[in-house]
């Protein structure tokens, strides 16, 4: 397939990994949702105040569905094939399709971590969006304090680009923000290419 950005908002595109399911996050998992975005542990490192009604997650549900319909991002829901139930979320936002260039984002309920469960769904995340939506770098923005998610992104291949001081405003007070980036030929798990010439 050649990449196109129409062709990867054509119909939500669900992504299979040897445990996973990456799936559309749908009103009916606001249950799972809630439980995940109001986990202080999950949370922590966001940058935002954790849920503390169902109403925040029917909203954020409401805000991934219309930024696919409007072709600004694509966020999956996360969870083991045999339940699919939600354990956690990870997509590509920000996209700057002039310089084919996107964001990543992700989240998983502690009780999942150190699983490999987030470097098993971002390869194929970053897989979908250097292969089928024609991207040529990926950008990750981290709290310097998250050393779980610098080693993740490390040990898939990103690399740190800049230490941004007091970058955003959160809680009354400003925090530092590391950038990484990953190029599109720098996949170290690169799949055997089935790409249409």
């Amino acid at each position: 397939m050649i990449p196109s950005i129409d062709i990867a908002f054509s119909r939500f595109p669900v992504l299979k990994t040897e445990r996973l399911i990456l799936r559309k996050i749908l009103f009916s998992d606001e249950t799972e949702i809630f439980s995940i975005y109001s986990d202080p542990e999950a949370m922590r490192h966001f940058g935002k105040h954790p849920f503390k009604t169902k109403v925040e997650a029917a909203g954020m549900i409401y805000k991934v569905v219309n930024a696919f319909q409007n072709k600004e991002g694509i966020r999956w829901g996360i969870a083991f094939k045999d339940t699919e139930k939600l354990i956690g979320s990870a997509g590509i936002w920000r996209l700057d399709m002039r310089h084919s260039r996107g964001e990543i984002g992700y989240e998983l309920l502690p009780k999942h971590w150190g699983l490999g469960i987030m470097s098993e769904a971002l390869k194929e995340i970053l897989d979908f969006g250097f292969d089928k939506m024609g991207l040529h770098s990926m950008e990750a923005n981290i709290d310097p304090e998250n050393i779980a998610s610098a080693k993740l992104l490390e040990k898939i291949g990103f690399r740190k680009e800049g230490y941004l001081r007091e970058s955003y405003f959160f809680n009354n007070k400003f925090f530092d923000n590391v950038i990484y980036s990953l190029l599109d030929e720098e996949r170290i798990y690169r799949k055997p290419s089935t790409k249409e010439e």
